[in-house]
């Protein structure tokens, strides 16, 4: 109530100020012979300065010519009491200041009242005009300020092309701008070569906080022009980011947390304001980032917005799923309250379009072979992120309990076979599931474990496999059996090239396939245990036995190192005996060569 009054109260004062200023510039000795009505307001004027100007109010006269008409009422005249008040002061010859934010109202009214050069020299109409072309076009805050008031003068600001002349003073000043600041960001490197200096925000897109202040409409137009006139991507999409974290935020929680009763009055804007924005991203990839994309896409699902945009996102997302989060893919369900805690099948069509464009990409790369089948390729290591990614996710939804078996195996299905390298985060997912939904049936839980390859399992993960309780009895047996292979061939490793045993390790193999096959389930899973068990203890003890010859053969090693230091000494010491520099004689000197012989080989006898 108190801002009501409040309002009340700015309103009347407004009224009383303006009949106060109209009784200033008036003609005080001369009493008004004509009243005009305009939107509530009342003036009291004259016939002879407003005819003079204005082609629609000397038109009323003339025709009401017998009856002396003494009022007039001016309907629907566009920017109401206000500009009609400029426009008699321009009627009058009295001086006001033509600026940015009455100029486009002045415009439509001297169009109202045909305030031309047909009925006066030099009209408010011609004088607006140059305003507009001489001093608005020049700037683009002062473009972008009649573009705003423009927002309430349509659709006859249209007409006059006021809209269209801004829009484009805006997109070639932007240009400009643009061209301008990368101009200024070149500079010299250290080899000689003229390159572009990188910053985190183009200095040239100051722009970007002016624009976010227009309407949905006029902002859409302003984009498409700066688009025909090839603005960076980069800068649009910035753009776009500013003005829908501006325009979503005002009204809602959409940017943050998402919430689930929604008022269908207030988000018929909000609705307007995502669709517009999904129609005006760049195809550029990495114009806008990925998390703008996905909050996009859920204000799209919770605002009920058309399929189309929708898809749009999906398909974008998709394009660019490898640099996503995995909090980015858990997107709320605001659908009844016995659906799934997060839209899993949104997620699903995304990476629909995931693999279909890397299907595409491949079947675009295959003339070169350079990338397409190249384990480092762009498009593999894509692969091998979005698996780690839906595996993440797919543990993170499987303890739902509204999930459904059909909707967990179609996402984990989606990326093809080869993308991943290693199961253990899918193994890791499937076991959560069946943990949260006990009452599975078996040839569900057999259909669930079949997704994963028990080959592609690290050793602890096999192991923690091999006694999960909650997998079935097919794959733990698969489980063992596997590990069993991993580790006789580790064991087959461990023996010299030389050694039989590995040949016989494989005929073993082969038999004990083969008999595996022919025993039941449960005595082949009891035979799997045991030989695991078996050639876990044979590979310590192979360990162990390494150990043992590694020291050995330091200790060797050490005494072959003692040995021939004590050969070259000894050597050293008969070679300056043999120069006999104190005079021994030749017969002592004669008898030592075999002595020292006999010492030599009780050496060898020794050592060997």
């Amino acid at each position: 109530m108190d801002k009501q009054h409040h309002s009340h109260q700015q309103l009347s004062l407004a009224k009383c100020s303006r009949q106060q200023r109209c009784s200033e510039w008036i003609f005080r000795d001369v009493p008004s012979d004509i009243t005009i009505e305009v939107n509530g307001g009342t003036f009291a004027l004259h016939k002879f300065p407003l005819v003079s100007r204005s082609g629609r109010i000397r038109k009323l006269v003339a025709e009401h010519r017998d009856s002396d008409i003494s009022r007039i009422e001016l309907l629907s005249l566009p920017g109401g009491a206000e500009s009609f008040e400029l426009a008699a002061k321009f009627c009058y010859g009295i001086n006001f200041e033509i600026t940015s934010s009455n100029v486009a109202q002045l415009c439509c009214v001297s169009d109202y009242l045909e305030m031309t050069e047909e009925f006066s020299n030099n009209n408010l109409g011609s004088r607006t005009e140059e305003y507009i072309d001489c001093v608005v076009s020049k700037n683009l805050e002062m473009c972008v300020e009649v573009l705003q008031q423009c927002e309430n003068l349509l659709p006859l600001a249209d007409e006059l092309k006021i809209v269209s002349r801004c829009i484009d003073a805006i997109a070639s000043k932007a240009c400009v701008e643009q061209i301008a600041s990368s101009f200024s960001r070149l500079e010299y490197s250290s080899s000689g070569r003229l390159h572009m200096s990188r910053q985190a925000k183009c200095e040239g897109d100051w722009w970007i906080e002016d624009l976010s202040i227009l309407r949905i409409d006029l902002y859409q137009k302003v984009i498409t022009a700066m688009k025909c006139r090839g603005v960076r991507p980069e800068s649009i999409g910035a753009s776009l980011v500013n003005y829908a974290q501006k325009e979503l935020t005002k009204k809602s929680c959409l940017w943050s947390q998402p919430r689930v009763d929604v008022v269908t009055g207030s988000t018929g804007h909000e609705r307007l304001v995502v669709e517009t924005i999904v129609s005006l991203l760049p195809l550029e990839k990495l114009a806008v980032p990925i998390s703008f994309l996905f909050g996009l896409l859920r204000s799209a699902v919770m605002l009920d917005c058309t399929v189309a945009s929708r898809l749009d996102l999906e398909r974008r997302i998709g394009s660019q799923l490898d640099i996503a989060t995995l909090d980015d893919l858990l997107i709320p369900s605001f659908r009844n309250a016995g659906d799934t805690l997060f839209d899993v099948d949104t997620v699903h069509r995304i990476l629909v379009n995931f693999s279909q464009q890397d299907d595409s990409e491949d079947d675009l790369e295959d003339a070169s072979l350079f990338e397409s089948d190249g384990p480092d390729s762009p498009s593999q290591t894509a692969l091998f992120k979005v698996s780690k990614l839906v595996d993440n996710y797919l543990a993170e939804i499987a303890p739902d309990a509204n999930l459904k078996l059909s909707k967990f195996i179609a996402v984990a299905e989606t990326l093809p076979a080869h993308a991943r390298t290693i199961h253990d985060g899918l193994y890791r997912a499937i076991d959560v599931y069946l943990k949260a939904h006990q009452g599975l049936s078996d040839p569900d839980r057999k259909k669930l474990c079949k997704l994963i390859d028990f080959q592609k399992l690290s050793q602890e993960a096999g192991a923690h496999a091999a006694q999960n309780e909650r997998l079935p009895l097919q794959s733990m047996v698969q489980v063992l059996y596997f590990e069993q292979l991993r580790l006789r061939n580790a064991l087959s490793s461990s023996y010299p090239e030389d050694d039989p045993k590995p040949m016989v390790h494989q005929s073993w193999r082969i038999s004990s396939g083969a008999l595996s096959a022919a025993m039941s389930p449960r005595d082949n899973y009891a035979s799997l245990r045991r030989e695991n068990r078996e050639l876990k203890l044979e590979l310590a003890r192979l360990r162990m036995r390494l150990n043992d010859l590694e020291k050995e053969h330091v200790c060797m090693k050490r005494d072959m190192q003692k040995s021939s230091s004590r050969k070259f000494m000894s050597s050293f010491s008969k070679k300056i005996g043999k120069m006999s520099f104190f005079g021994h004689s030749s017969s002592g000197g004669s008898s030592s060569p075999s002595k020292n012989s006999q010492r030599t080989e009780s050496r060898a006898t020794e050592r060997t």
